[in-house]
C-alpha cells in the first residue's frame, strides 16, 4: 500500500478550534478508543500518556472527552514503526454539546432509575392485589362473580377461602415491605450521584478532542502525552521504633490525589519531585537608575492620572472560571534534580480529589537512642532517636511516630536539616518518641540578684543561678541530654560571664548560640546535678531588652 507523504510543515497550531477533515476518497476518521496507560505526577501537574488501537488504511483518528485541563502545549505524538503522523487538532468544547462524551455518571444514574421505577410498578401491582383481596373478604367479588346474588358458602369453603385469603395478604405485606426496603436503597444510591452530575453539569464542564491526521499500512499503536494541571503528591511516612533493638522501622509513603477530570484507572504511576510548570530562565537583574524625586505635589498628580490597571478578571481572555484543584504544600521537593518513584503495582486514583495513600517501601535504620530534657522549660524528658538516611532519596515530609507498635503522635522528617545547621555534617534527622515516664525532672527555683557596682554605682550587676535535677528509673543506662538557654549579648555595652557545674558538652547545640547541651550517660537507677550561673553587667541609665 502506498501511504501518503507528509510534507515538513509545521504542526496546526494546538489551540485550533476547526476540526481535521480527510480528502474524498479516504479511508473515514477513526474514534480512538484509548486508554490510559502511565502517569507521572508532579507537584501540582502530571503528564498522561494514553494508548489508542490504530487500524489498517487509517487516514485519521480523533481522541474524543479528554479533560480540560488538558495542556495544548504540551502535545506529543508518537506511534509504532509504519505510522506517519501529520498535523493534529484540537477543539474544545462543552460536554454537553459532545455527544460521545456523556458523564461517566450517566450510565449508572439511568440504571438506578430503572431499577426504582420496576420497584413501584410492583408496588403498584401489589396495591391491586391487596384491593382484590379486600374485595372478596368483604363478598363483593363472590357477588360480581354470582351477577350480584350471594352464593351460599359452607362451612368447609369458607375455611378454605380464608386460608387463601390469609396466605395471599401475608405474601403481598411481605413482599411490599422488602420492596419498600429496596427501593428505599435504591434512592439512597441514586441521590450522591445526582449531586455529583448536577454540580459538574453546573460548572459548564469542558472536554477536548484532538484529531490527528496519519497514515499506515497495518494495525499498531499510537500514543498521545499531555499535562494536566492539578494534580499532586507529596511524601509521608510512618516511624516505628523497636526500644529493645534500637532501630527504627520507616515505611515510605505517597499520598496522591486529582481532580482531572478523567479517572486515573489501573495505571502505572510514577512520582516525580521535578517541577515542569517552572520558569525555564532565571530572572535577570533590572537597571540600576537614579534621579531627583518629583515635589509630594507632582507625585500624587501624576499617580492620579496613570491609567488603573485591570482587574485580574479582565487579564484572562475568557470568562472560564478553573475548578479549584487539591493543592499540597511541597515547596519542600524541589531540591534540583528531580527524582522519580516507581509505583510498581498498577494504582487507580479517581478523579474526585480523593486522598489516595501509597506505600513506596520498608528500609530499616539503626538509631542512637538519648533521653532529652529542657528543664528550664518543662520538667519532662523525651526519648529521641538519631538515624541517618537510609539509601536513596528521603525528600522532607509529614510522618506518623509509633515506639514499640503504639502510636504516640506525629513529627517532621527531614535528613536535610543537620545539614543545613551544621555545614559538612552527614545528613540525619531526630525524631522524638514521646515522653520518659521514667525519667524525673526536676528544676530548682531560680536565684537572682542584682546590685549596683562602680566608684559611683553607675553600673548594673545581675547574677542568675539556674539548677537542675535528673533521675534514671530505668533497668538499664541512658544516654541524658539536658538543654539549657544561656544570655546572649547583642550589644557591647552588656557583659555576660556565665559558669557551668559541669562544663557542657556543647556550648552551641546544633548551631544555636545562646544553646548548650550536657550529655553524657546515666545509670540505672542515678541522679544527676547540672547548673549554671550566669553574671550579665551593663550600665545603670540604660534599658536592657531582654528576650528569654
Amino acid at each position: 500500500m502506498n501511504l501518503p507523504s507528509f510534507s515538513p510543515q509545521p504542526l496546526v497550531s494546538a489551540l485550533a478550534c476547526t476540526a481535521l477533515l480527510c480528502s474524498a476518497g479516504a479511508v473515514a476518521a477513526q474514534e480512538g478508543a484509548s486508554r490510559i496507560a502511565r502517569v507521572t505526577v508532579y507537584p501540582g501537574s502530571a503528564t498522561v500518556e494514553r494508548v489508542a488501537k490504530v487500524g489498517a488504511g487509517a487516514r485519521s483518528l480523533t481522541l474524543a472527552c479528554l479533560p480540560a485541563t488538558l495542556d495544548p502545549q504540551s502535545l506529543q505524538i508518537s506511534a509504532d514503526a509504519g505510522v506517519r503522523v501529520g498535523e493534529f487538532n484540537v477543539l474544545t468544547e462543552d460536554r454537553d454539546v459532545a455527544s460521545a462524551c456523556a458523564s461517566p455518571l450517566d450510565g449508572r444514574i439511568r440504571e438506578l432509575e430503572d431499577q426504582i421505577a420496576a420497584v413501584r410498578a410492583e408496588s403498584g401491582a401489589l396495591q391491586l392485589v391487596d384491593s382484590y383481596l379486600k374485595g372478596v373478604a368483604s363478598g363483593s367479588a363472590g357477588e360480581a362473580a354470582s351477577g350480584g346474588r350471594a352464593l351460599p358458602a359452607t362451612p368447609a369453603q369458607i375455611s378454605a377461602t380464608a386460608d387463601v385469603l390469609r396466605k395471599s395478604g401475608q405474601d403481598a405485606l411481605a413482599r411490599a415491605h422488602q420492596l419498600k426496603r429496596r427501593q428505599e436503597a435504591l434512592e439512597l444510591a441514586l441521590k450522591p450521584l445526582a449531586a455529583e452530575r448536577d454540580r459538574v453539569a453546573s460548572q459548564r464542564t469542558r472536554v477536548v478532542s484532538v484529531t490527528i491526521n496519519l497514515a499506515t499500512e497495518r494495525d499498531a499503536e499510537l500514543r498521545l502525552s499531555y499535562q494536566v494541571r492539578g494534580p499532586g503528591w507529596q511524601p509521608s511516612y510512618r516511624a516505628t521504633l523497636d526500644t529493645p533493638k534500637a532501630s527504627v522501622q520507616l515505611d515510605r509513603l505517597a499520598l496522591v490525589a486529582q481532580n482531572s477530570g478523567e479517572d486515573w484507572s489501573n495505571v502505572q504511576l510514577t512520582l516525580s519531585t521535578g517541577q515542569p510548570h517552572r520558569a525555564t530562565q532565571g530572572r535577570l537583574p533590572r537597571p540600576w537608575t537614579l534621579d531627583v524625586a518629583p515635589p509630594p505635589q507632582l507625585a500624587a498628580k501624576a499617580m492620579s492620572m496613570a491609567p488603573a490597571s485591570p482587574a485580574p478578571a479582565m487579564r484572562e481572555r475568557g470568562n472560564a472560571v478553573p475548578e479549584t484543584m487539591p493543592s499540597f504544600d511541597v515547596s519542600t521537593l524541589d531540591k534540583g534534580f528531580a527524582t522519580e518513584f516507581a509505583v510498581p503495582q498498577r494504582i487507580t486514583v479517581p478523579s474526585n480529589g480523593q486522598r489516595v495513600t501509597l506505600a513506596l517501601g520498608t528500609q530499616q535504620a539503626a538509631a542512637h537512642l538519648l533521653t532529652r530534657t529542657a528543664p528550664g522549660v518543662e520538667e519532662a524528658a523525651y526519648l529521641v532517636a538519631e538515624i541517618a538516611p537510609p539509601p536513596g532519596v528521603w525528600p522532607p515530609g509529614a510522618v506518623g511516630l509509633y515506639r514499640d507498635g503504639a502510636f504516640v503522635g506525629t513529627g517532621r522528617l527531614d535528613f536535610n536539616a543537620s545539614a543545613a545547621s551544621t555545614p559538612g555534617a552527614a545528613p540525619t534527622t531526630s525524631l522524638s518518641f514521646g515522653r520518659d515516664e521514667l525519667v524525673l525532672v526536676r528544676a530548682e527555683a531560680p536565684q537572682d540578684m542584682t546590685r549596683t557596682t562602680g566608684l559611683t554605682g553607675s553600673r548594673t550587676e545581675r547574677q542568675t543561678r539556674r539548677s537542675y535535677q535528673v533521675e534514671n528509673r530505668h533497668k538499664t543506662s541512658i544516654d541524658l541530654q539536658v538543654l539549657h538557654a544561656t544570655p546572649v549579648s547583642r550589644n557591647e555595652k552588656i557583659e555576660v560571664e556565665s559558669r557551668y557545674q559541669p562544663q557542657p558538652t556543647s556550648l552551641a547545640w546544633n548551631q544555636q548560640q545562646g544553646t548548650i547541651a550536657w550529655q553524657q550517660p546515666l545509670a540505672a537507677g542515678a541522679t544527676a546535678q547540672f547548673g549554671a550561673e550566669h553574671t550579665i553587667r551593663y550600665p545603670k541609665d540604660i534599658e536592657l531588652l531582654e528576650r528569654p
